[in-house]
């Protein structure tokens, strides 16, 4: 596989980490980051997608605050990136995805549709991006933190879209999850899943957070989607 960063402004520090699949080409894939950035976990979530054959780039979300942070989940590192999230102004982050979306979709490497996955924060900014963007054939959000309080973008949802939630999900209420379920109740293409575990559990990073047999089992289920809605 070949890895870069790659630039999506000239002259600006907006940049993305840009893997490639075996092959060279596929479909796309946006991949967003949690609030610790583009780091060593989502670069390697984005290299396992890159090695199911998708085309994948993840946009430096906090490229405004700070270029290309890439922090630890120690003390130290969680402070910084509740900080860049608090900070962050996520009506700017939502048009800065969809610049990047555009910004893939013009890649010679992408030879099919388009779809966008995010954790955390970055499970809001997907949810939120699909519906700013017609170029989205598919959404996976995990754990999206605050997507019960965008639930008016909803109907602009048109395409396929699979949700990710810990039942013992510390910061989503499970009432938040809840409403996000009844908005959907009548979309014919969303999709729940609830696992037992907690808020971040795909991340093998966050000590305490990661639940392999939920993120396991969640991956093959966002593969399997991502495939029938971009590849077939």
């Amino acid at each position: 596989m070949t890895q870069q960063w790659i630039t999506i402004i000239p002259d600006q520090p907006f940049a993305g980490y840009l893997s490639l699949p075996p092959t060279g080409t596929g479909p796309g894939l946006v991949l967003l980051q949690e609030i610790w950035g583009v780091n060593e976990h989502i670069r390697a979530v984005a290299d396992s997608y890159a090695q199911a054959g998708f085309v994948v780039f993840a946009p430096d979300v906090f490229w405004r605050l700070t270029p290309r942070l890439d922090l630890n989940y120690d003390d130290a590192g969680t402070q910084k990136a509740f900080e860049c999230y608090q900070t962050l102004d996520a009506d700017q982050a939502v048009s800065d995805v969809v610049t990047a979306i555009d910004f893939l979709k013009t890649r010679p490497e992408v030879n099919g549709k388009i779809g966008i996955i995010g954790y955390c924060l970055g499970g809001q900014l997907a949810y939120r991006s699909a519906a700013a963007s017609a170029d989205i054939s598919a959404a996976v959000c995990y754990y999206g933190g605050g997507i019960a309080n965008y639930l008016d973008v909803a109907p602009q949802l048109k395409q396929a879209i699979m949700f990710h939630h810990g039942a013992h999900d510390e910061h989503i209420p499970a009432n938040d999850v809840a409403k996000i379920k009844a908005t959907f109740a009548h979309h014919t293409h969303a999709q729940f899943f609830d696992y037992p575990a907690g808020h971040g559990f795909n991340c093998w990073g966050r000590s305490g957070m990661y639940h392999q047999p939920s993120a396991a089992l969640a991956q093959g289920r966002s593969l399997a989607f991502l495939a029938e809605q971009l590849c077939i």
